[in-house]
Order: structure tokens, then C-alpha cells, then sequence
């Protein structure tokens, strides 16, 4: 297997308990190394409270949710968004258009590919998928096509 960047809607699937849940569980307990970025534990805090408020998830179940994923985050390694980070995202992409948060993940799943020696992008977000594909990133899922 090889090292993953883990990207927010991946995590959330997880998370979630969405259909592609075990697809995304799966990968990451075959990964030797999990990347992600602070942007990924916001977006999932976001979206759990979110959840919460709009889909009446009970705050015992958010709560638990959460813990989890922290538990998990304390094993992966957490990108800052540094500067060195938001100047590739305010760059083009292969694929455009990308929005504002994919290409901040797509600038730091870069960024990780720089440091090891394999890794591949875990996101079910086709628009990201299709851009990290053309910059020659691993797909993770494999099963999901594209775009």
C-alpha cells in the first residue's frame, strides 16, 4: 500500500456512515501513512454540526463522531495551510475550475506527495479527482471513476 491523503469528503463518508463508507475504511486501514490537512478536521467538525442543526443528528451521535475522528487524527499526520500552500492554491490547476477548499486540498496533497514516496488521494469529490488525476496523483478509491 502506499501513504493517502485523506480529503474532507472521503472523511465525512466515514464519518457519516454514507455509501461509500467502507470503501474509505477500507483504505485507510491499508494505508502506512495518513496526510491531511487542518483544513480536513474543520471541514469535518463543520459538517457535524451542520448536521446536528439541519439532518437532526443527536449531539451524543456528533459527539461520538467527532471523538472519532480526532482519535484517528492523532495518528495521521496534519498539514498547516502555509503560505507555501495557499500560493499553489491561488494558482491554476489542470481542471479547472476548482473551488476555493478542493484547491487548497489539491496544493497540500501535493505538497505531501513531495515528502513521501508514494501517495495517492483519497476523496470521493469527483471535480478534485479529476484535477489530482491530471497531476498525476493516485486515485483512492480505485473504483470510482474519475470524472
Amino acid at each position: 500500500m502506499t501513504a493517502i491523503y485523506a480529503e474532507s469528503s472521503a472523511v465525512l463518508s466515514w464519518l457519516l456512515g454514507e455509501p461509500d463508507a467502507d470503501s474509505v475504511v477500507q483504505v485507510l486501514a491499508e494505508a502506512e501513512a495518513v496526510i491531511t490537512s487542518e483544513l480536513t478536521l474543520v471541514e469535518c467538525s463543520r459538517a457535524l454540526i451542520r448536521a446536528q442543526h439541519v439532518e437532526g443528528l443527536s449531539e451524543a451521535a456528533a459527539l461520538d463522531r467527532s471523538s472519532r475522528l480526532l482519535r484517528a487524527a492523532a495518528h495521521w499526520t496534519v498539514l498547516g495551510i502555509t503560505s507555501g500552500i495557499t500560493e499553489r492554491a491561488s494558482a491554476r490547476f489542470p481542471g479547472e475550475p476548482l473551488r476555493t477548499l478542493d484547491a487548497i486540498h489539491l496544493a497540500s496533497a501535493l505538497a505531501a506527495r513531495g515528502a513521501v514516496d508514494r501517495l495517492a488521494l483519497l476523496s470521493l469529490d469527483q471535480r478534485l479527482r479529476a484535477a489530482a488525476s491530471r497531476t498525476g496523483l493516485e486515485l483512492l478509491p480505485a473504483a470510482l471513476d474519475p470524472a
